[in-house]
């Protein structure tokens, strides 16, 4: 079981982590945050003759469904290992470049539009991360930014979360990323929007299932490895979780698939 000061320092915002997940995570996510990733670049004015940038693109979802259209697509992680497989997509008009979304290495108002699905919300320092994105934004250009709905996050996170909150309520250790909570709400989304230098969003609400295979036992049991949320329990609270967790997959599953709604939020504004 995980210290609180282990849960404090959980490598998210390590490179190194994301390097050795690149796999892992575009098996496990990426057929579950392309549907988002898709609805936020569904709302940028993009064609052919557009430029537009991707932070945070992971293994490239929102890169990929911006290429799509034609445009010009600048794809920037600061994981090398992400950065490489979007690289080995092999696709024209797509650049993918090593690069902090705190502090870009680009010029102002170089492209007509942005994008981060899942990303701003988990740098240290989210409002530098949205100050960069309308920074390297024109004037009149457009702005994309999905976070989760709730501050828990969204698949297994929010699952284990719920269950604990229902076995021991207050006894839930908050996501060591601060932006999760603080742009989970939509008007605290939008207030942050405009403070970076956007027009007044529109905030839609998207849900889609994570698909969870439960087929094998042990492969859920290391879910719980890195979840913050397990930090709080002690040893006996931990197996009743365990327990829960466990009895509620197999209330709901269907064959070897256990769905888990979650919900985001899609904040689109103009650079002002």
């Amino acid at each position: 079981m995980q210290s609180s000061e282990q849960a404090k320092s959980l490598p998210f915002n390590d490179p190194a982590h994301w390097d050795k997940m690149v796999a892992t995570y575009e098996a496990q996510s990426q057929p579950f945050t392309t549907h988002f990733a898709d609805a936020a670049v569904a709302t940028l004015p993009i064609g052919p003759s557009s430029k537009v940038l991707d932070i945070a693109t992971g293994t490239g979802a929102a890169a990929l469904a911006a290429a799509r259209s034609g445009a010009e697509v600048t794809a920037i992680d600061f994981s090398a290992g992400m950065v490489a497989r979007v690289r080995a997509h092999d696709v024209a008009n797509i650049e993918a470049r090593q690069m902090d979304g705190q502090a870009l290495d680009l010029p102002d108002a170089a492209f007509d539009a942005a994008v981060s699905v899942f990303g701003v919300m988990l740098f240290p320092n989210w409002r530098a991360g949205l100050r960069e994105m309308a920074r390297v934004t024109r004037s009149g250009g457009t702005a994309a930014i999905a976070v989760w709905k709730s501050a828990d996050g969204a698949a297994v996170h929010l699952l284990l979360a719920q269950i604990i909150r229902r076995l021991y309520p207050g006894n839930v250790t908050p996501m060591p990323c601060t932006g999760l909570a603080e742009l989970a709400d939509p008007g605290r989304l939008a207030a942050a929007v405009i403070a970076a230098g956007f027009s007044v969003p529109a905030v839609a609400e998207i849900t889609h299932d994570f698909k969870l295979n439960v087929g094998n036992p042990g492969d859920v049991d290391k879910l719980f490895e890195f979840m913050p949320h397990w930090s709080g329990l002690d040893a006996d609270q931990s197996a009743a979780v365990a327990r829960a967790f466990r009895a509620e997959i197999e209330r709901g599953r269907v064959g070897d698939i256990f769905a888990i709604p979650s919900t985001a939020l899609i904040a689109t504004a103009r650079r002002l």
